[in-house]
């Protein structure tokens, strides 16, 4: 055999042994990812330390609660490619949106990582395609959560949902559908959390929720950074040119902590479980840990929650990586007992004017019936100016029984949820010609204008935000009544819904409603119809065509 072929056959042989040597995520990632700014060169885990338990591990599912820019999107996808690669396994990552977080990530992230890696060049043959990559007979799916049909027919062994909070939730467990009939299946979620028991805390809540620990370099005993026991905020407002001086220190023997030598003793670290019985294993960290970003980031966030709102809700999410509600960010108990009045629910043949709002739940039609106390203000004000009064709270069964509610509480106007059953609905406004709309909830309508719909013309769009404000806030002012026989489920729906203070993908303050905990919150709903029907029994209607 010639020195040649000697050689080539020593290479494949020692090629193979290396790939064998190749038994963990971790070390896939080692030898194969290569990385750009900050930390060029081979990936290695010195700026990252608590990742690589993380790409280790074997259990089936694994939540990541985090606080943003800690490297989490990043071990997810040296999963996804260790598993295409060494594996031989399908993967779909799911992302919020298909445009435009799905199209960013397969052009940010997905591209440049093959930029940088000769290796992952040679593996994936087909790469124009921004949903579907592939690798040999090996696939990765990129999409997004907003697109049912998207999810739709993809068996695959691993699934990830990167910023699950921000994800359309009801098509979740969609997603998780592509992981049945697999002999081998595991699941990635990681994102930073917005409140208690809501997207990923609610997951974490039920996970080993591990925290990553390490030996202080002064007293040696292992601690875990958390705010605001290590951080020594310095200065009085966020302008302040002292907040810079802000450090951290050890909970324990409260020496300093230098940010310089994070390197060293934060390297040292290990995670420790809250919870180690169980089989979902979590993970949580936040920026107090992070190599590049000083203590001074976590310190100047901290000053400015304490006089916004929007800024205390990004301080707890995105730089501690915590679930957190805001002060009267929901309707409490409380507040709702405050709107009982001295009369009882009205069985039938309610004098006034009557709206009627219809949410349809997974069983059972929820409907709420008002009488309204009208102000003298017509247009856009007419809400404003006017006050409920709930004469009827209540389930039924089908739409039929609507048409009974409509006669006996001789109803001016109703709107209906859009869906789920938009053919009853749409069969049920058609029963009521002039007196019935569909409603759809839409990001494309400004604050508490309602738009015809181009599909129907029996259906209408607002904005959700807008309308819960005002039909929930009523609760807040006062502004509403209710009668002594109002039952439990309508007080603990109406309760359900937190408004979290966030910003738009432009960075603008803004605020949207999430349900924790899985509750249900239909009556909230049925409350924000209601509300909607009074302009069209009115006889305002709309005030913005969509298709003008």
């Amino acid at each position: 055999m010639s020195l040649p072929m000697l050689e080539a056959f020593a290479e494949r042989i020692n090629s193979g042994l290396n790939r064998k040597s190749i038994t963990s995520a971790a070390r896939w990632a080692c030898k194969y990812r290569f990385m750009g700014h900050p930390y060029p060169g081979v990936w290695n885990f010195m700026h990252h330390p608590w990742l690589k338990d993380m790409h280790d591990s074997t259990a089936e599912l694994n939540i990541g609660q985090k606080s943003a820019q800690m490297g989490y999107t990043e071990a997810v996808l040296n999963i996804s490619f260790y598993f295409c690669d060494v594996k031989r396994m399908d993967v779909l990552y799911v992302l919020p949106n298909t445009r435009p977080d799905a199209a960013d990530f397969s052009s940010g992230r997905f591209d440049k990582a093959l930029e940088l890696s000769e290796h992952l060049q040679k593996l994936f043959s087909e790469v124009q395609n921004v949903g579907h990559k592939r690798a040999g007979s090996t696939n990765l799916y990129i999409r997004g959560s907003n697109a049912r049909t998207g999810l739709k027919s993809i068996p695959v062994s691993l699934l990830v949902l990167d910023e699950l909070d921000e994800m359309t939730q009801e098509h979740i467990p969609l997603a998780k559908e592509r992981l049945m009939g697999q002999l081998e299946r595991y699941m990635w979620m990681i994102s930073t959390p917005t409140i208690p028991d809501f997207g990923i805390n609610f997951y974490f809540n039920d996970s080993t929720q591990e925290h990553f620990v390490f030996p202080c370099p002064l007293c040696n005993k292992f601690i875990q950074l958390r705010f605001p026991d290590n951080l020594v905020v310095c200065g009085e407002v966020p302008s302040d040119p002292r907040v810079e001086e802000s450090y951290l220190i050890c909970n324990e023997c409260k020496g300093t902590l230098r940010h310089e030598d994070k390197i060293d003793y934060i390297n040292k670290g290990r995670w420790i479980a809250d919870h180690p019985g169980r089989v979902h294993r979590g993970f949580h960290i936040n920026q107090l840990y992070s190599m590049h970003l000083p203590p001074s980031v976590v310190a100047r966030a901290y000053l400015e929650s304490l006089r916004d709102p929007h800024a205390e809700q990004e301080l707890y999410n995105s730089k501690l990586g915590l679930a957190h509600t805001v002060a009267g960010a929901r309707i409490t108990e409380d507040l709702v007992n405050k709107c009982i009045g001295d009369y009882r629910k009205i069985d039938y043949n309610s004098r006034g004017l009557v709206t009627m709002g219809v949410d349809v739940g997974h069983r059972t039609i929820h409907v709420e019936v008002d009488r309204w106390q009208v102000g003298e203000r017509y247009g856009n004000d007419v809400n404003t100016d006017s006050r409920p009064q709930v004469i009827w709270e209540g389930t039924v069964d089908n739409f039929e029984d609507l048409d009974r509610l409509m006669f006996d509480y001789h109803v001016r106007f109703c709107v209906v949820d859009s869906q789920p059953s938009r053919r009853e609905a749409i069969a049920f406004a058609n029963r009521f010609p002039g007196r019935v709309m569909l409603c759809t909830y839409s990001s494309g309508v400004a604050g508490r204008n309602i738009s015809n719909s181009a599909e129907n013309e029996c259906m209408i769009r607002v904005d959700r935000t807008s309308w819960l404000d005002l039909s929930l806030g009523r609760f807040k002012r006062g502004d509403i009544g209710l009668p002594i026989d109002t039952s439990l489920d309508y007080k603990a729906q109406i309760c359900a819904q937190v408004r979290i203070p966030t910003k738009d993908r432009d960075g603008n303050p803004m605020t949207k409603y999430e349900t924790p905990g899985n509750r249900a919150d239909h009556f909230g709903h049925a409350r924000n119809y209601a509300e909607i029907a009074l302009p069209f029994a009115l006889g305002v209607g709309t005030n913005t065509d969509i298709r003008e």
